[in-house]
């Protein structure tokens, strides 16, 4: 049976067992093989694929759990699992499922594992010795049916509330897909929210945080939105925009991201995005989709629509010029933004433009002293007391470098302060650093690291009089020690306490500085499983058969980055 179908404005025949295909792409995926990961009705989503976080796309569907935890979690379809991973950040307790068709599910955030792969998980955990596992099963280990439970909803791992992490990626590249384009049903009639928007002056210059840029309140409602007070714009120059807009869905929907930004001059798409799917290794490139020095100080989200030369994103169609309009023939202009949701919603806002040459505005001259660096090669500065290499494809546009050194901090410091650019620059893999430490440090080289102004440490190691790090953005820095072993703090436990009937001990464990390396305990010098939740810093054991009843020894082991230990010893009966 052949039925027509609307999708993105883009009308496709296709069988409705067969495939669907997307509008920005030669892509076909399938709509009948995947049922819904839960069975909560309707669906409400906190987060959807490709919406802008902090230093990275959102790389699939945020399912609403009515705020609790426990809610089971199906397979989506048949296949095995191919990947038990355990943290005590990012996903938390996940699974991922290939599937015949050449996709992988992901599931991540859950409270706990069905009984049958939280049994495999745990013996795995205590062959290792580790609570932290990520483990690839073959085909035959742990094999799925459609709709068999695998899970049940949690809030482990970096999550912010409870709630399940969603994914659908591609198995062999393992680029994460929109999971909308695979006929999972959100009910959704609601255009985009279309908030304001921006005009940059680039005059064929490197966008920086220097670019002029001038605001624009939109309003309107129902997918059609307007300039505020304004008909017509007067530009000159070579010139980008830039947009701040959302998506809801109907029912209890989150702030959600939207699908694609097109971006028309009188008549002619010059710059497409579309979320349809992206790779893991370029998600970081979202800081050069923004506008990243407003984000930095506004946390307000702008998303450029032109290109920076180094951006390695692959969400780009349609680009003519990379998105730069030079308005210097005198004329009147239409442009024209195009919105589009998940599910095909659009929102439209239209104005004009009247090129003008008097409405030029000039960038602002550069700093004297500063170093021109490329965007598309190796780039170094050297001094007597600092080093920074930065490498191809961690830069996204041509740079003015500028480096300063500032008086050594009061307290734990071992250098003077070195500022490396500013924090207002995107870095893509970051950059390596090396400061000249002071003499002072001699007897203390095992421990040093470097840290930033608010003493966050960026690690590092002593190699022949400097210290080396890598850290992920520009900013300022020095050389600190850590020589603090980490606490541990018993929360219901306690030195010769009866935990008859008490069925898990609990600890607040922490570091001052360089971060938590590792932990361990032992009941009777025998290693158990300790689980450890980073938002809460809580670390704890579940009793299991393995602690009889009687008096037992416990001591836990907890190892900061710098190897400085903390032993906790105790007795208590059980």
């Amino acid at each position: 049976m052949i039925k027509k179908y609307i999708l993105l404005g883009l009308t496709v025949l296709f069988s409705l067992n067969t495939y669907s295909q997307q509008i920005f792409s030669n892509n076909k995926y399938p709509l009948v093989d995947f049922r819904s990961p839960l069975d909560i009705v309707p669906v409400a989503l906190a987060g959807s694929f490709g919406e802008l976080r902090g230093n990275h796309f959102h790389s699939g569907m945020d399912y609403r759990t009515n705020q609790r935890e426990g809610y089971p979690v199906y397979a989506i379809a048949d296949g095995y699992i191919s990947r038990l991973r355990v943290q005590n950040s990012g996903f938390g307790l996940a699974l991922y499922i290939n599937h015949p068709n050449g996709y992988t599910s992901v599931y991540g955030h859950l409270q706990r594992f069905s009984p049958k792969i939280a049994q495999q998980v745990k013996a795995i955990q205590y062959q290792k010795k580790s609570y932290e596992i990520d483990e690839f099963p073959n085909a035959q280990f742990l094999p799925v049916r459609k709709g068999d439970l695998i899970a049940y909803t949690g809030n482990s791992g970096s999550s912010g509330g409870p709630h399940l992490h969603f994914e659908i990626r591609d198995t062999k590249t393992e680029a994460t897909i929109n999971p909308l384009l695979f006929g999972l049903e959100v009910q959704d009639n609601v255009p985009p929210v279309i908030h304001s928007m921006y005009v940059y002056r680039l005059n064929k210059k490197p966008f920086n945080e220097f670019t002029p840029k001038q605001y624009f309140q939109v309003i309107g409602a129902g997918g059609t939105y307007h300039l505020n007070k304004v008909n017509t714009i007067n530009l000159g120059g070579e010139v980008g925009f830039g947009i701040i807009t959302t998506d809801k869905h109907n029912g209890a929907s989150g702030t959600n991201g939207v699908y694609s930004i097109e971006l028309a001059l009188d008549g002619q798409t010059i710059y497409t995005s579309a979320l349809e799917k992206f790779s893991f290794e370029n998600s970081k490139g979202i800081n050069s989709h923004i506008d990243y020095p407003t984000y930095i100080n506004t946390k307000k989200s702008i998303q450029k629509s032109f290109v920076d030369p180094g951006n390695p994103l692959k969400i780009y169609y349609n680009l003519v010029n990379n998105g730069r309009i030079e308005f210097s023939d005198g004329k009147l202009h239409q442009l024209k933004y195009t919105i589009t949701d998940g599910k095909g919603n659009k929102s439209v806002l239209a104005f004009n433009v009247q090129a003008d040459a008097k409405a030029t505005i000039n960038t602002p001259a550069e700093s004297p002293g500063t170093l021109n660096f490329a965007y598309n090669t190796i780039n170094e500065f050297n001094n007597a007391e600092a080093k920074v290499v930065i490498p191809k494809g961690s830069l996204y546009n041509d740079l003015s470098f500028v480096y300063k050194k500032l008086p050594k901090p009061a307290g734990n410091a071992y250098s003077a302060i070195h500022q490396i650019q500013n924090n207002l620059s995107p870095l893509h893999t970051g950059f390596d650093l090396w400061i000249k430490a002071d003499s002072a440090l001699t007897k203390y080289k095992e421990k040093a690291l470097i840290v930033n102004l608010v003493r966050s440490s960026q690690g590092g190691s002593f190699e022949n009089g400097y210290v080396k790090a890598t850290p992920r953005s520009f900013g300022s820095f020095f050389i600190a020690v850590d020589t603090i072993p980490p606490t541990v703090t018993p929360i219901n436990i306690a030195d010769g306490k009866s935990m008859v009937g008490i069925s898990k001990m609990s600890f607040k464990i922490r570091d001052n500085l360089s971060g938590i390396k590792s932990f361990n305990g032992y009941i009777d010098g025998k290693w158990i499983l300790m689980e450890f939740d980073t938002k809460s810093a809580t670390l704890w054991h579940n009793f299991d058969e393995r602690t009889t009843s009687g008096k037992h020894t416990l001591e836990i082991i907890v190892t900061d980055m710098k190897d400085n230990n903390k032993n906790y010893s105790i007795t208590f009966y059980k």
